[in-house]
């Protein structure tokens, strides 16, 4: 068997409609918003429309040993969804229903295809939504459990592994199985389903995901919070967290990050002009509660806690603004790229580390020559940093001392973003041998010829 015999069969299983091969790709299908993505040929991109299409193509990719990879949206950033030469892209596009809902236990049951903007529109009148908010609404819910995504709403709700109740999964010889289920809590046996989120795509091809929704609150607000010194912003984290209002929104933005997002959306959020020159940094915090009395009383506690921190000024912004604000944060990587970024981490730290981090992140910089900005989720020490130095080696050896002190001071090198393959080198070197042996061990169990998204990772073959 060869080559048209694939062809056949993958036209076979899906539909004529619904496989490009190549030359004819679609070029969209080929990358995801990696900085440093490069064009790659698959044999084909798949795009099945139900679970028994996806085991059907794995059984075929296991029959004739060819790479899969998983594609959600294609909003990664690490080229976790990159293709391998010659390999078999399965793309979850026409997989992107809400099956089931289920108000009174609080409980959805979706495709991955589906985004988390059309998951929230459709959720909207039953008055429960999904409340992680990783930053970009067109991400797939497939994607997100893949990457175990989080972003600006994960210090009061968490990440995805913490609204994963169950999944439906496709192994890479085509069995189907299912782990969890629409139950909170469990003690039977291993938690795969726990096991396979963050996994990258690597372990299984997920094809239904048990959500766990939140009531909508009816009343919220917006607080912008000016400080002189970056250092005063993220010592006053730890004093919010602690004080009970729960915000649902904990970000810091440094002035020139500020500057960059409000200018690209062309946004005027009314700060004073002399609290202006003297701001360094920004807080931006949203409080959600179920009452406007008890909103009220939080806005007010909380403008005490921050002044007697050193706030320059507090401001609640205008509903208009706030959303317009919120937004602007979104496009934040879109602005930095436009600027000529070289360089994306998202190393997560202890949150009361997060001062200690910036400050030598700051030294670091400096001896590589380089120019970072900085923002992030500082609720709950996951900073993003963006690294300005257009020399390959001179940010990879200042990327790998950013990594290293990271580490030690017990935080992780991806937050959020995923591994994939632009962080996999220092991943490897800077892993403890025994967890990566571990690790590996899994892998194989699930995946013998590593045909599931290979090349990134755990997985030291040289790139194709």
């Amino acid at each position: 068997m060869g080559i048209p015999e694939l062809h056949n069969e993958l036209i076979t299983i899906v539909g004529v409609d619904a496989v490009t091969f190549s030359p004819d790709h679609n070029p969209d299908d080929l990358h995801d918003e990696s900085l440093h993505s490069q064009h790659v040929e698959p044999f084909a991109v798949v795009r099945p429309a139900t679970t028994q299409q996806v085991a059907d193509i794995a059984k075929v990719a296991t029959r004739y040993g060819v790479p899969l990879t998983p594609r959600g949206s294609g909003t990664g950033l690490s080229g976790g969804a990159t293709p391998v030469p010659g390999g078999i892209v399965v793309s979850f596009s026409r997989m992107n229903q809400l099956l089931r809902l289920d108000v009174s236990d609080h409980i959805a049951v979706v495709q991955p295809g589906i985004t988390l903007r059309e998951l929230g529109e459709v959720l909207a009148p039953s008055g429960l939504r999904y409340p992680i908010f990783p930053g970009e609404l067109s991400g797939s819910l497939g994607g997100n459990v893949n990457t175990n995504a989080g972003g600006m709403r994960a210090v009061r709700h968490g990440v995805t592994r913490h609204h994963v109740l169950g999944l439906e999964l496709v192994l890479i010889d085509g069995t189907v199985l299912r782990t969890g289920g629409p139950v909170v809590k469990s003690s039977s046996g291993y938690d795969l389903t726990q096991l396979v989120v963050g996994s990258e795509g690597t372990l299984a091809l997920v094809t239904e995901i048990t959500l766990k929704l939140s009531p909508a609150m009816a009343h919220g607000a917006t607080v912008l919070v000016p400080f002189a010194s970056l250092d005063a912003v993220t010592r006053v984290v730890p004093s919010i967290v602690a004080s009970g209002l729960e915000p649902s929104m904990l970000e810091y933005l440094d002035v020139l990050t500020m500057a960059a997002i409000t200018k690209a959306a062309a946004l005027e959020l009314g700060v004073n002009a002399v609290v202006a020159v003297q701001t360094a940094a920004y807080l931006i915090i949203i409080l959600e509660t179920r009452t406007a009395q008890q909103l009220e009383g939080d806005i007010v506690d909380l403008a005490s806690l921050v002044q007697e921190a050193g706030a320059l000024d507090v401001y609640v912004l205008p509903e208009s603004a706030a959303t317009r604000l919120i937004e602007a944060r979104e496009r934040q990587f879109w602005v930095v790229k436009a600027a000529g970024v070289n360089e994306i981490i998202d190393i997560v730290v202890p949150r009361s580390t997060v001062p200690a981090f910036l400050e030598e992140a700051r030294h670091i910089a400096q001896r590589h020559e380089a120019s970072i900005t900085g923002c992030g989720h500082v609720g709950d020490g996951n900073v993003h940093l963006s690294i300005f130095q257009p020399d390959d080696d001179r940010r990879v050896a200042l990327s790998y001392e950013l990594f290293a002190f990271g580490l030690s001071l017990g935080g992780q090198i991806s937050g959020e973003h995923g591994i994939g393959r632009d962080k996999q080198d220092p991943y490897l070197a800077l892993t403890d041998p025994a967890l990566l042996e571990l690790q590996r061990r899994i892998k194989l169990t699930f995946d013998p010829h590593q045909l599931l998204n290979p090349y990134r990772l755990l997985d030291e073959r040289p790139l194709p």
